[in-house]
């Protein structure tokens, strides 16, 4: 199959996909993906993973720690083996922190942000708070997202602490590229969480990881709890996190979006391109 037959044929599975997945209550159908997916009956586990890897692509279970699972839950959130992904440990370079396909990315033009060519949004509407929309004025932004059949957990992109989480209870669209060319404001709608990581340096970095339709549950190891569909505790959550460049901070139980933006003593590396795929622990950011 030549290149552009495979672009092809992915840009109808997503516009089929995009057609499917908000056409019915999206709600209702990641709630019932949550509970399927944890089903721990070989029957449904093996059927959903052969359908799972049909329609979303190759799952690389070579190089996952384990290749037997209980449930598609337990494969969605499967660890890597060791080395599998290694780190730049450059101390002037941020790196992704997953697996993912590059999205729209660049500068942020005061507090304006793209989601898509013509489709954009602003800080304050994605976070809510005038403060931060305001640190992050005019600089950097990239947007990674992690497809179904990739690697779901994802990690610090350089030494860090975080004092808190802010949770987002909101919408589950898609957030494929058909959806975001669509959908105005799509990030801005739906369920979030804001990590602004205090740095070691000069300079701020934020991870904005955004749910989707069969996912909306984002687990952070410095939370007690998942934060999902059915999540009612406050939406400021204090914690006392500290992370080293690679250590993992948490996983998507599906495939979804990671917004990262970095402050204007950062600038995005030569290798992020559009429609590009990185690797977590590769290089995003550079310290300028």
């Amino acid at each position: 199959m030549s290149t552009n037959e495979w672009l092809a044929r992915l840009s109808q599975h997503e516009r089929l996909n995009f057609l499917l997945t908000n056409r019915i209550p999206r709600r209702a159908a990641t709630l019932l993906m949550g509970w399927l997916s944890r089903i721990e009956s070989p029957l449904v586990r093996d059927l959903s993973m052969a359908l799972w890897q049909t329609f979303g692509g190759d799952l690389r279970l070579h190089e996952a720690e384990r290749t037997q699972f209980t449930s598609v839950h337990d494969c969605f959130t499967r660890r890597l083996k060791p080395g599998a992904r290694p780190i730049d440990w450059d101390a002037d370079t941020i790196v992704s922190p997953c697996d993912a396909v590059v999205g729209a990315h660049g500068a942020v033009r005061g507090t304006e942000v793209f989601q898509a060519k013509g489709f954009p949004y602003t800080l304050l509407d994605l976070l809510g708070d005038a403060r931060l929309a305001d640190k992050y004025r005019d600089g950097t932004f990239v947007t990674l997202r992690l497809k179904s059949n990739m690697y779901h957990r994802f990690h610090a992109p350089c030494d860090a602490r975080l004092d808190e989480v802010v949770y987002v209870s909101g919408d589950t669209w898609n957030v494929n590229p058909i959806a975001l060319r669509r959908v105005e404001r799509l990030f801005c709608k739906n369920e979030r969480a804001i990590l602004d990581l205090e740095l070691d340096r000069r300079g701020g970095l934020m991870l904005v990881p955004v749910a989707a339709i069969l996912v909306a549950s984002i687990r952070l190891h410095c939370l007690p709890e998942p934060l999902r569909l059915t999540y009612r505790g406050p939406n400021r959550l204090q914690c006392n996190a500290t992370f080293a460049k690679g250590d993992e901070m948490g996983w998507f139980e599906h495939g979804s979006t990671i917004l990262v933006f970095a402050t204007c003593e950062f600038a995005l590396c030569g290798n992020v391109r559009e429609g590009g795929v990185i690797a977590m622990g590769r290089p995003l950011l550079r310290a300028t």
